[in-house]
């Protein structure tokens, strides 16, 4: 087995199943983020701020951008692995990519908590 540097779990079996937990988390952000919308028709911005306002949700909103950060890097890394044969155009790819993901990680972070 190959072991890749800039991969993020080491080993493609831990990488598919970040990739799939992180999906999962997502789908169920998005499930509730509709649902709660659509069983609030007159949401207000009290109601809304109240929402994010809470510990449970504010754990579960890191929960999906800390999924964001895994599942983007991963499908990135894979895609830059497939299609980018030059070495150091691909280490630029990727290097720009996880400073990217990781500014949105922390600003996301600094949003949601209030840091």
């Amino acid at each position: 087995m190959v072991t890749q540097i800039t991969s993020f779990g080491r080993s493609g079996l831990y990488d598919w199943m970040m990739q799939r937990i992180s999906a999962i988390v997502l789908a169920l952000y998005s499930v509730f983020i509709i649902g709660y919308l659509v069983l609030n028709p007159d949401l207000t911005y009290e109601q809304w701020s109240g929402l994010f306002e809470t510990t449970w949700m504010r754990i579960f909103s890191l929960m999906t951008l800390l999924s964001i950060g895994i599942h983007s890097w991963i499908g990135l890394w894979s895609v830059s692995t497939d299609y980018i044969k030059a070495t150091g155009v691909r280490f630029l790819f990727q290097a720009v990519c996880g400073f990217a993901m990781f500014v949105y990680v922390v600003w996301g972070i600094q949003v949601l908590w209030g840091l």
